[in-house]
């Protein structure tokens, strides 16, 4: 499972400690089906290709961003005219929506370095923490549940916990297959931002499956029954325990 998670170093970003907000702001604008909006990414790996590939495809201008910026220009060079490369910064600032896509050990700086700009943003979290990578973080996520600490690290932001629990080669060759679709699990607090990635997966070729609030993100976080689920929506509610 690490070949999914491509390193971005955690020296991207410095210091200022994150903590949960009780209440979320709405996001910017929730897309609809005919909506485009600008997606910023934190990263230029695999999960970064995968999703802004998938993305890009379904007419979303998309910034991809990483510490070594010659890695996010060469990404986005490989994806077309509406691709463009960036810092994290800048990718945070770009994005109506943006995307998490880094080993879950950066997620405490990202958060530190850009929680202020991703405020009433929906935030996608596309990571996983692996105790053979992430160590004592890894253990944080189990215990309190991934979906929840990894809002804690961004406070102000809307984030949707989505995309994380299918290996990347199977969402790109699983992508718009014909009915019945590879299903993706959703979770999230914000109603809106929920309707977003909710709109944003059916874009992109899958049946979206929201599981409720984000500590449902628990059901399909590494470990987890919902963990590499790869079924219709029928077949995976019955893995959730939703049926």
């Amino acid at each position: 499972m690490l070949k999914r998670r491509t390193f971005l170093h955690t020296a991207i970003l410095s210091a200022v400690t994150g903590a949960a907000c009780a209440a979320l702001p709405a996001p910017i604008k929730a897309a609809g089906a005919s909506n485009t909006l600008k997606i910023g990414i934190i990263g230029a790996g695999e999960v970064a290709q995968t999703l802004g590939g998938l993305l890009l495809k379904a007419g979303h201008p998309v910034m991809f961003s990483a510490r070594n910026f010659q890695e996010a220009q060469s990404t986005a060079a490989e994806l077309g005219t509406l691709a463009s490369a960036g810092t994290p910064t800048e990718a945070a600032r770009f994005g109506d929506v943006v995307i998490l896509a880094v080993p879950y050990k950066a997620i405490p700086s990202v958060g530190q370095a850009l929680a202020p700009l991703l405020r009433g943003k929906t935030l996608i979290d596309a990571t996983n923490a692996y105790w053979f990578r992430d160590g004592s973080l890894a253990q944080k996520a189990n215990a309190q549940g991934i979906g929840l600490l990894s809002q804690s690290y961004f406070p102000g932001a809307s984030l949707i916990r989505a995309f994380n629990s299918i290996d990347m080669a199977v969402l790109r060759s699983e992508a718009a297959r014909p009915a019945p679709r590879l299903a993706v699990p959703i979770a999230g607090d914000n109603a809106a931002a929920v309707s977003t990635v909710q709109n944003l997966a059916t874009q992109m070729g899958f049946d979206p499956v929201i599981t409720g609030g984000l500590a449902t993100a628990t059901l399909f976080q590494s470990g987890h029954p919902g963990f590499e689920v790869k079924d219709d929506a029928t077949g995976l509610k019955r893995a959730l325990g939703l049926q």
